[in-house]
């Protein structure tokens, strides 16, 4: 019998917190495998997550440039949508980026194992692949990174025409006129505004009170008036009673905010109503790990109560369920494997950002939450309108909003909604993690004419002193 393999860490999953961990624990000098189900790398986020989505809503912006091309001196004949091409560009950057994964993995001398990979005891994995064979891994530390798959409404499965999740719409064979959307998270708000763009008739249906609800509440409020301003018809505080598919499509039954019954019919229906973890079947049952709500429960070096293994990325209990957050994660988690000092993450530090139309990013607390812990608040906006930029883009919808601490002016949140402010929120996150306060963002010179310029601007509106155009 051949000797059974020894490695310092496996990881089990190669999304990108699977991946980033494994690249890491490699150029550690760690010997490393990575194990994965599928005969892909890059996991939900590369293959039907955040990165077709996004190239999806680059075309869906170009489309719009010529559809009002006008505005900018330039008259468009003859164009349209070749959606077979615009699904083909989405597949060649994906498949180019789960290359580049490749490469990296193979650069750091991380061995990949294809197969479906469960916890066997301690410091063990049974692998079993494709052809039902199984083998045993070794490894000093085990890294747990499953993933998430999106939630389904119960009584609904999804089919490649009628009834959607992030992956069936990412591969379907023409546009929908219609679709109705449950759900306004990121998922539901980006798939929104993609094909409504592409002239599909968009409707979205969401059950709290309103949109994107994790974010700022002024941050929801100007968002559901911009997509009711571009022609998406947003029901909030609904309750879907009831989706019938049919031989035309699909027909949904809600109760609106009133209570009053209502129904529509569409093409197509995405369900948009949240994620949960890849925890079952993964051998837990015989190990102290822990669960809450099915997901795994870690200490800040994203240890879980087994020894030895690691949890990091979407079935962590109380973490972001963000690619960045997952690749950071990763990095904590080995680095800490590898007996090196780990920085915990500080998760009030996290950017969130969602890419619908207006683009939304935050970071930190919202005002509510900041009045709620008991902060003196001062908060300070500054509107696109008034940047120059803005103008020059012809995209002046939104804001810049700092919630601050009134007594020392320290940072306790940046929102944002608004063209291209996805780019912008890395600068708040630094400011907030090197400690800088209002003043500093008041006093930090940015380059005229640009987009940037709303920030200082919003610092300086905290004291009543906001300039720019």
């Amino acid at each position: 019998m051949a000797e059974t393999p020894e490695y310092d860490v496996a990881v089990i999953g190669s999304g990108p917190g699977g991946y980033v961990g494994a690249i890491r624990a490699g150029q550690l000098g760690l010997k490393t495998v990575l194990i994965e189900k599928d005969n892909k790398f890059g996991g939900t986020c590369l293959h039907v997550g955040c990165i077709p989505t996004k190239d999806l809503l680059l075309n869906a912006e170009v489309y719009n440039y010529f559809q009002h091309a006008k505005e900018f001196g330039i008259d468009c004949k003859g164009f349209s949508i070749n959606w077979p091409a615009v699904m083909a560009r989405k597949t060649k950057v994906v498949t180019k980026l789960a290359k580049g994964v490749e490469f990296l993995l193979k650069k750091n001398k991380v061995e990949v194992v294809q197969g479906y990979g469960r916890l066997a005891g301690p410091g063990r994995i049974s692998v079993t692949d494709a052809k039902n064979q199984s083998r045993e891994i070794q490894a000093k530390n085990i890294v747990l990174a499953t993933g998430s798959e999106a939630k389904m409404i119960p009584g609904l499965a999804p089919d490649p025409k009628t009834i959607l999740s992030n992956k069936e719409i990412l591969d379907m064979k023409e546009l929908p006129k219609s679709m109705v959307v449950i759900g306004s998270g990121a998922v539901g708000v980006e798939f929104a505004s993609i094909f409504h763009r592409f002239g599909t008739e968009v409707t979205v249906i969401e059950m709290l009170p309103r949109m994107v609800p994790l974010e700022d509440e002024e941050i929801s409020s100007e968002l559901e008036k911009a997509f009711k301003k571009q022609g998406i018809k947003v029901h909030t505080g609904a309750k879907v009673q009831k989706v019938t598919k049919g031989a035309k499509g699909v027909s949904v039954e809600f109760t609106d905010v009133a209570g009053k019954a209502q129904m529509l019919d569409a093409e197509t229906c995405l369900v948009a109503v949240g994620r949960a973890p890849n925890t079952q079947n993964l051998g837990l049952e015989k190990t102290k790990v822990k669960l809450e709500r099915g997901f795994i429960k870690v200490d800040p070096f994203m240890r879980t109560d087994e020894p030895g293994v690691y949890a990091i990325g979407d079935i962590v209990a109380g973490s972001p369920l963000l690619a960045h957050v997952g690749s950071m994660e990763g990095i904590v988690a080995v680095t800490h494997a590898a007996g090196k000092s780990a920085e915990p993450i500080n998760y009030r530090q996290v950017p969130n950002c969602t890419y619908c139309e207006p683009e939304v990013s935050s970071v930190g607390l919202t005002e509510r939450q900041a009045r709620e812990e008991g902060h003196k608040v001062k908060v300070g906006k500054f509107p696109f309108a008034g940047n120059s930029k803005a103008a020059i883009l012809g995209e002046q919808t939104g804001f810049v909003k700092i919630v601050s601490d009134e007594r020392y002016g320290e940072i306790l949140g940046v929102h944002m909604i608004g063209p291209r402010v996805t780019e912008m929120i890395a600068e708040a996150v630094v400011v907030m993690r090197l400690e800088g306060t209002v003043e500093d963002l008041e006093h930090t010179i940015h380059p005229h004419p640009t987009l940037t310029e709303a920030v200082p601007e919003a610092a300086h509106a905290v004291f009543g002193m906001a300039i720019h155009i």
